[in-house]
């Protein structure tokens, strides 16, 4: 039977130069500036799922850029599934154009806000999780409820999931900029408190 064989070496990994991030999902609130009836909207525009019986909002999917809109009657909106802050906006002009084209003319230009943005990231080095617990300020890191160390950070205020492979997961942010700044602030302070795994687990047979 093959025997699991830990060896320790402070050499075996070293941190990759840069980190990478990528959008996975943005969430953003519109305000139109009238109200809308959805039954009227329903029945005139194609393509859109409404069930006032199981929920109150109208759901508006686009393939291009690929989003799910929820329209509520007091003309508020929230887009998600973009994942650029031009996709929601290009999003939000072609649902605006719709309504428009089929009767429903909006006053003035929406209100697009942005809530969250939800980004994966990779620090380049893995990460000792069960020293990081012990070391990083406001952190949870429970394995046998969820595999990440959950960290969550003020400036900017976000919460970043943190794994063993260094993968990162960033909720939070509130434009695309901050995404990389929140990745490279954790990359940093986990290499000040010396928090990367410098070995490796081995089988040997």
């Amino acid at each position: 039977m093959a025997l699991l064989h830990v060896e320790k070496s402070e050499s075996v990994i070293t941190p990759k130069s840069n980190v990478t991030t990528k959008v996975e999902n943005i969430v953003a609130s519109v305000i139109l500036s009238q109200k809308l009836d959805l039954d009227e909207v329903a029945s005139t525009i194609p393509n859109v799922e409404y069930d006032p019986s199981n929920f109150p909002g109208l759901i508006y999917r686009l393939k291009k850029p690929k989003t799910a809109t929820l329209v509520f009657s007091t003309g508020k909106m929230v887009c998600t599934g973009a994942k650029t802050e031009k996709q929601v906006k290009g999003a939000v002009q072609k649902i605006v154009k719709s309504l428009d084209k089929a009767g429903f003319r909006t006053k003035g230009r929406p209100t697009i806000t942005i809530e969250n943005v939800v980004a994966s990231g990779d620090l380049g080095f893995p990460v000792d999780l069960e020293r990081a617990a012990m070391t990083l300020e406001n952190c949870m890191y429970e394995p046998e409820q969820f595999p990440g160390l959950v960290y969550r950070m003020r400036d900017p205020k976000t919460v970043v999931l943190i794994f063993g492979s260094g993968k990162i997961v960033i909720a939070g942010a509130k434009w695309e900029e901050q995404v990389p700044k929140v990745a490279r602030r954790v990359r940093d302070r986990l290499l000040e408190l010396n928090l990367m795994r410098t070995w490796e687990v081995e089988e040997d047979g």
